[in-house]
């Protein structure tokens, strides 16, 4: 899954993406040169089974990251850059709260309102576009041909312009599992979930939590694929810096319970619908991401496919029962080791071992 950090020029983007991911490479998505790096997903399950096994490596989930090139109606509408847009799995875009005289804002002041408002409205119009020119090709075709599928598609696209020609975006749209699957190949823009990042300033960092809330109510309230994550990037750019025990104080400073990086990558996991199982041992202490509802079948063909391939059964335990227990061995003697077939849908949280012939 990779997910593109989007956001106008001047509001924290790029700081962002480099606290998120630290090293980065240059790359290219599409046609457009990118910044690409990997963010570790932090997971305190992990250092918890790692005090019990001592393993040789700990290996936490990760998250990939894209840092576009800032946004403005102009780039919206080259069509390279929109075309290597439609390529992510979803958006992360950052949006300025802080004041600073010495920055200036694109548009002469700080509105993140009416900054997500503009671009969020580009998104619906390329889409509209997209939709307007898919449609004069299917009546094109039906002239010459009454396909059943065309004629499915020709209903859907009609709908989705219905809906786009409100100024709302297809994310909001209720489809079904049918409809989702007929136009995923456009790779619709206002279709991709959307994190709203909020880039606040260090004179808020103790009223986080409630700016969020009060944003989130307001922006958020009865919309899908939608959610929202407050960042402090100046305090983020200082507390990378620091070893863990010293971060700790340092948040506690800015009267912060966990890290922006946190708090963002955990909103990232939820919005695309991700959750981590683990696996444990003296060799490695890894999480291993997988979709919400993953069956243990699917879950061990991401270890290895031969896992999948000759999967018998999962030995299941909730990572707290495991950490308690101080091992396998007291988990099996209270009976807290379960096997799990192919079906068993996995828990966010499990520790897997795979029986495999």
């Amino acid at each position: 899954m990779k997910t593109a950090i989007i956001g106008l020029p001047q509001v924290g983007k790029t700081s962002l993406f480099k606290i998120l991911t630290g090293a980065s490479s240059e790359s290219r998505i599409g046609a457009t040169k990118v910044q690409l790096g990997i963010a570790k997903v932090p997971d305190k399950r992990l250092s918890a089974l790692a005090e019990v096994f001592q393993p040789k490596r700990v290996v936490p989930a990760t998250i990939e990251y894209a840092d576009m090139p800032g946004l403005s109606r102009e780039v919206l509408r080259e069509a390279s850059y929109i075309g290597s847009l439609r390529t992510v799995d979803a958006f992360a875009h950052v949006l300025r709260l802080f004041e600073d005289d010495t920055v200036m804002h694109v548009d002469g002041s700080v509105d993140p309102r009416r900054d997500w408002a503009n671009i969020d409205l580009e998104l619906v119009l390329n889409d509209l576009q997209v939709i307007e020119n898919r449609i004069a090709r299917v009546e094109k075709d039906l002239k010459r041909v009454k396909d059943p599928d065309l004629v499915l598609e020709m209903e859907l696209l009609h709908e989705c312009r219905a809906w786009l020609e409100q100024e709302r975006p297809l994310r909001e749209l209720e489809l079904s599992r049918e409809q989702a699957k007929r136009i995923k190949g456009f790779q619709f823009l206002s279709e991709k979930p959307m994190l709203l990042v909020l880039n606040v300033g260090e004179e808020h960092t103790d009223a986080i939590d409630a700016v969020a809330e009060r944003y989130r109510s307001e922006l958020l309230s009865g919309k899908k694929n939608l959610a929202l994550a407050p960042v402090c990037g100046s305090v983020e750019s200082e507390l990378v810096e620091l070893d863990e025990a010293d971060r700790k104080e340092y948040l506690d400073s800015y009267g912060l319970a966990e890290s922006g990086i946190e708090r963002l990558v955990g909103a990232t996991y939820a919005l695309l619908g991700l959750m981590s199982f683990l696996t444990a041992g003296e060799t490695e202490c890894r999480a291993w991401t997988i979709k919400a509802g993953t069956s243990a079948h699917v879950a061990a063909g991401t270890v290895h496919t031969d896992f999948a391939k000759k999967f018998i059964r999962a030995e299941t335990i909730n990572w707290r029962e495991l950490a308690s227990h101080g091992g396998y061995a007291k988990a099996r003697e209270h009976g807290n080791l379960r096997l799990e077939g192919k079906d068993y849908v996995v828990q966010d949280g499990d520790v897997l071992v795979f029986r495999h012939g």
